[in-house]
């Protein structure tokens, strides 16, 4: 399986797998830094950066964000605040 760069430490050590129980739910792992994020395989976009339709919504435990595998950027996703 071939790496990515990961968002988190920049280091080229990110990979995937498929949860089998939560598809299409896929979890990203990096050997480097330890980072997990998850992926719902069904929310990608074209790139704004390369114009590739290579970007996927990563979430972790502490916040959401548009990642792009090819040109590894990444766009934080800013929630609106709750008016209570």
């Amino acid at each position: 399986m071939a790496t990515q760069i990961c968002p988190n430490c920049k280091v080229d050590d990110f990979t995937w797998k498929v949860d089998e129980e939560e598809s299409p739910l896929t979890i990203w792992d990096c050997g480097n830094c330890q980072y997990r994020a998850f992926e719902n395989e069904s929310d990608e976009r074209n790139c704004s950066n390369c114009g590739k339709r290579t970007e996927s919504k990563l979430k972790d435990s502490k916040k959401e964000y548009w990642w792009c595998s090819n040109c590894n950027t990444t766009e934080i996703i800013k929630t609106a605040p709750n008016n209570v």
